[in-house]
């Protein structure tokens, strides 16, 4: 399978969630937030070993911060802006958008921004959703974002799953106009068509899960589809086998959390041989100087 470099002259975005492996959604089935405080962090550690990596690759990133990390380890998100990359929300608690209210979803998003912006000493112009949770049934979420000032969203998954997505959206760069009439680019992650069949393709468990041929196919296909910037993520628990292992976990949970965690980094580095990355921001400054579909975000237009 061809494993050499793909052209260089399109960028993607390359970004990173940055939450503690005990914070990840499924978890809430076997651990209980009260019991976050007794969990040994390791954000920090595998963050910096990101960062190394980054700096080795000679790139520069999205780094989409949990506010309660940024909370606890605020010189880590001083850290990561001084080194160059971009800082943008990924909420603060790390509670599904689906399962808060939207007054609640407001001043959790609100309160995470203001804290970025304030360790940063900038606009934080990017959001992302604890598991994608923007779906069909919390399309008012982007109203917040508009009235907070977001310019960007990178929340939708254009695909089927158990716990997220909206297959009916668009797979590229796009602007979204929520139902309040407020409008900011959507950055949705990556897939690829395998016949009629959208395969998500963006990073995290189906990097680790699929073979690494796979991966470098699907993303080549991608482009090829497209012939626009594809999205990668991961989390900086997936490059840390030696994390503590949670009891209690449901077989699916636990094959999609562990699997393959020692052989991330690896993958990762390879990733960013075959292909060229940048940050979500530059890549959407240079999208949004030229023409761009709209897309109402609204129940009527999503059924």
């Amino acid at each position: 399978m061809n494993d050499t470099p793909a052209p260089q002259a399109l960028a993607h975005a390359m970004t990173v969630d940055v939450e503690d492996y005990f914070q990840v959604s499924a978890f809430n089935e076997a651990l209980s937030r009260d019991d976050w405080s007794k969990q040994s962090s390791r954000v920090v550690a595998n963050t910096e070993r990101l960062l190394d990596l980054y700096d080795t690759h000679n790139i520069k990133i999205t780094f989409f911060v949990l506010g309660m990390v940024a909370e606890q380890f605020p010189d880590l998100v001083k850290q990561i802006h001084s080194r160059g990359h971009e800082v943008a929300s990924h909420g603060y608690s790390h509670k599904l958008i689906f399962e808060q209210s939207p007054d609640v979803f407001h001043e959790e998003t609100k309160r995470s921004k203001l804290m970025l912006e304030d360790l940063i000493g900038q606009a934080v112009r990017g959001y992302r959703a604890a598991s994608y949770s923007i779906t069909k049934k919390s399309l008012w979420a982007l109203d917040t974002l508009t009235e907070l000032g977001f310019d960007y969203d990178s929340s939708i998954f254009p695909v089927h799953h158990d716990r997220y997505g909206i297959p009916e959206a668009p797979r590229e760069i796009h602007r979204a106009q929520s139902a309040n009439g407020g409008v900011l680019t959507e950055f949705p992650l990556s897939t690829a068509l395998l016949g009629s069949t959208t395969i998500p393709i963006a990073g995290g468990g189906y990097f680790r899960i699929y073979p690494y041929w796979l991966t470098n196919m699907l993303w080549r296909r991608a482009i090829a589809e497209t012939e626009a910037p594809q999205v990668f993520y991961l989390h900086p628990w997936e490059i840390d086998p030696d994390q503590p292992k949670i009891d209690g976990l449901s077989l699916l949970s636990k094959f999609r959390h562990y699997f393959n965690l020692g052989k991330c980094e690896k993958r990762l580095a390879k990733h960013m041989n075959n292909f060229s990355f940048t940050t979500m921001a530059s890549i959407i400054d240079k999208k949004n100087a030229g023409p761009l579909k709209t897309v109402r975000y609204t129940p009527q237009a999503f059924r």
